[in-house]
């Protein structure tokens, strides 16, 4: 048991330290004309498939650190569901960042932190997360339990 927790734990903070470096690097790599629709702080449609790709690979390694942790059992299943109704927690003060942020005017090359600090997603996109992350560390789980 305790064991199945300190994995849950783990591959949490795994997968939270990941997406943090994961989303900088995406982010020094396309910049800010790419990341934001024109003249906006809302994300593009690449920035939100470069976000889901991430999200999803990044879900399966904190599932497959999980099971490896673990050993076995269903610790990535708790995980997942972590995962989940933290995803959904944190999809309602995004549509209230939305909601704040939705007529604001981006200038050109706009710097990381600003970036960081006023940009939003489309209502949808925070409520998808939760899923696609769920059902990225339910396949991780399985993937050590193939081998």
């Amino acid at each position: 048991m305790g064991r199945s927790i300190v994995a849950v734990i783990v591959g949490y903070i795994a997968m939270f330290v990941l997406v943090f470096i994961a989303f900088t690097c995406a982010y020094l790599i396309v910049g800010s004309e790419v990341a934001f629709k024109p003249g906006s702080y809302e994300g593009s449609t690449i920035w939100i498939a470069i976000a889901f790709g991430i999200n999803f690979v990044i879900a399966i390694i904190g599932g497959l650190i999980c099971a490896v942790i673990a050993r076995g059992g269903r610790a990535p299943i708790a995980l997942a569901i972590v995962v989940f109704i933290l995803g959904i927690a944190l999809a309602i003060p995004a549509v209230i960042k939305h909601n704040n942020n939705v007529g604001l005017v981006r200038a050109p090359n706009t710097p990381q932190l600003v970036a960081v600090r006023m940009a939003y997603w489309p209502v949808w996109v925070p409520f998808t997360f939760p899923f696609t992350g769920a059902i990225g560390v339910w396949i991780g789980g399985r993937l050590k339990r193939r081998k």
